[in-house]
C-alpha cells in the first residue's frame, strides 16, 4: 500500500515562515520606536501615527488583495506583494525625515495587506477542513514569536549598527522568501510533483469543488455584505485585533517608559506575554479542531474555544494595569495574550469554511474590519499615554474584549455559507 506524501506540511512551512518574515517587518517600529523618536524628534501622537497609518492602509488593501487571490491564484500575487513588502521595509530605514517615514508605513500597509488573506486561500486549498483551526493556529504562532524574538534578534544590531540596519537585514530576508516561494510553491496540490494520488485523496475530500480558481465568476458581494454572519465575523474580529494590537504598537515603549526596563530587559521579560500567546496559538487551534472531530459540530467547536478565550483575556488584562509589580504585571499580560490567542484559530478557519471559492475575499473582509478597529489602538493607548494615563487604557481593551465573548457567544454562525445564508457548510 502506498503511503500518502507528506508536501503539504512543506508548503506549510513556507506560509509558517511568510508569517514570522511579516510579522518582523511591521514589528520592527515599534522595537525601534525609541530610537526613531529621538533622530526625528517625534512625541507620542506623532510615533501613534506612524503606527495607524500602516494600520489604515493594510485595512483598506484587504479585499482588492484578497480578491485578486481568488481571481488569479495565490502564488502570483505573494511574489509580487512579498517583493514590494521588501522595498518598502528598505524605505523605511533610508528615510530621512518623517514624510518618508510615513510614506514607508503607509506602502508597507498596502502591499501587506494581502499576505494572510491570499495565504489563507491557498491553505483553503492545500488542507482538509478538520485541519484548518490547526493550520491557522500554527501559521499565527510563527507571528507571535516575530513578535516574540523581533525584540531580542533586534537589540544587539541596533547597538553594534544602529537602527536602521534591522530594515535593511529584513528586507534581504523578504526577498530571500520570495525566490524560495517561487521554486518550492503551486497553487494546487494536484498540480505538484511532489504530490502523490494518495495525499490529495486526503486534500480534496474537504475541498470538492474549490480546487480552482473562480477567474470569470462575478464576485456575489450582494450576499457577503447582506450577510448578517459576514458583520458578526467582522465584528469578533475586530474585538481581537483591537486587543493584540497593543502588543504590536505600545507594549515595548510601555515596559520601557511605564515599567522601567531597560532594552535589554524589555527583550528578555517582555517577550513573555508573546510567548504565552504563542502556546494559545497551537492550544487553541488544536483544541478547536479536536471538538469538531469527536462533535463533527463546526459552530460548537469554534465557539467553545473563541468565547472563553475572550472573557478570560478580559479579565486577566486588568490586574496586569493596576499592579505595581512589573513582574505581577508581565505575568498577568502573558495570561491575558494566552487566552486571547486561543481565538485565532477559530477566527481563521471560520472565513475559510464560510467563504468557499471567495475564501481569500472573505477573509480580506475581516481582516479589514479588524484592521480598521486596531487602528484605533495606538492612537488612543498613544494619547492617553502621551497624558501620563497608563493605566485607563486597559480598561477600554477589556471592555473590547469581553464585547468579542458575547459576538462569539450568540452571533457568529460557523456553518453558515455567507456566500448564501441558506446554506449551510
Amino acid at each position: 500500500m502506498i503511503k500518502p506524501t507528506r508536501y503539504r506540511w512543506v508548503v506549510l512551512a513556507l506560509f509558517c515562515s511568510l508569517y514570522l518574515i511579516s510579522y518582523i517587518d511591521r514589528g520592527l517600529m515599534s522595537v525601534v520606536a525609541p530610537e526613531i523618536s529621538e533622530e526625528f524628534e517625534l512625541d507620542s501622537v506623532q510615533m501613534g501615527w506612524l503606527f495607524a497609518v500602516f494600520t489604515w492602509a493594510y485595512a483598506f488593501a484587504q479585499i482588492p488583495v484578497g480578491f485578486l487571490g481568488d481571481r488569479i491564484g495565490p502564488k502570483k500575487v505573494l511574489v509580487v506583494i512579498i517583493s514590494i513588502v521588501s522595498v518598502s521595509v528598505a524605505m523605511t530605514g533610508a528615510a530621512v525625515n518623517y514624510l518618508m517615514l510615513l510614506l514607508s508605513r503607509i506602502f508597507l500597509g498596502l502591499s501587506e495587506s494581502g499576505a494572510f488573506p491570499v495565504a489563507s486561500r491557498a491553505m483553503q486549498l492545500w488542507f482538509h477542513r478538520s485541519e484548518r483551526g490547526r493550520i491557522q493556529g500554527i501559521t499565527h504562532f510563527f507571528s507571535r514569536a516575530a513578535v516574540a524574538l523581533t525584540p531580542i534578534a533586534a537589540v544587539p544590531i541596533v547597538y553594534l549598527f544602529g537602527w536602521r540596519s534591522v530594515f535593511f537585514i529584513a528586507a534581504a530576508i523578504g526577498m530571500v522568501w520570495v525566490v524560495i516561494f517561487v521554486l518550492a510553491y503551486k497553487n494546487h496540490p494536484k498540480d505538484h510533483p511532489r504530490v502523490n494520488d494518495q495525499e490529495l485523496a486526503l486534500i480534496y475530500d474537504s475541498i470538492e469543488n474549490i480546487d480552482s480558481n473562480p477567474k470569470n465568476d462575478p464576485i456575489p458581494w450582494g450576499f457577503i455584505f447582506r450577510s448578517r454572519n459576514m458583520w458578526a465575523i467582522c465584528a469578533g474580529y475586530g474585538c481581537f485585533f483591537f486587543g493584540t494590537n497593543f502588543y504590536l504598537t505600545w507594549y515595548p515603549t510601555y515596559l520601557r517608559e511605564y515599567r522601567g526596563l531597560s532594552l535589554l530587559e524589555m527583550g528578555l521579560i517582555g517577550a513573555l506575554p508573546l510567548i504565552a500567546g504563542m502556546a494559545g496559538d497551537i492550544i487553541g487551534g488544536s483544541i478547536t479542531d479536536l471538538v469538531l472531530k469527536k462533535t463533527k459540530n463546526p459552530t460548537f467547536s469554534r465557539r467553545i474555544v473563541a468565547a472563553p478565550g475572550f472573557a478570560l483575556a478580559a479579565l486577566f488584562i486588568i490586574p496586569a494595569a493596576m499592579t505595581d509589580s512589573v513582574f505581577i504585571s508581565v505575568g498577568c499580560l502573558a495570561l491575558s495574550f494566552f487566552f486571547l490567542e486561543f481565538v485565532i484559530g477559530p477566527a481563521w478557519a471560520v472565513p475559510m469554511d464560510v467563504g468557499g471559492v471567495y475564501s481569500g475575499t472573505v477573509t480580506g473582509i475581516m481582516n479589514m474590519a479588524g484592521a480598521l478597529t486596531a487602528s484605533l489602538t495606538p492612537l488612543i493607548y498613544g494619547y492617553l499615554f502621551s497624558r501620563g494615563y497608563w493605566i485607563e487604557p486597559f480598561f477600554v481593551s477589556s471592555g473590547v474584549l469581553f464585547l468579542g465573548a458575547i459576538i462569539w457567544t450568540f452571533f457568529i454562525h460557523p456553518d453558515v455559507s455567507v456566500i448564501n445564508e441558506q446554506e449551510s457548510v
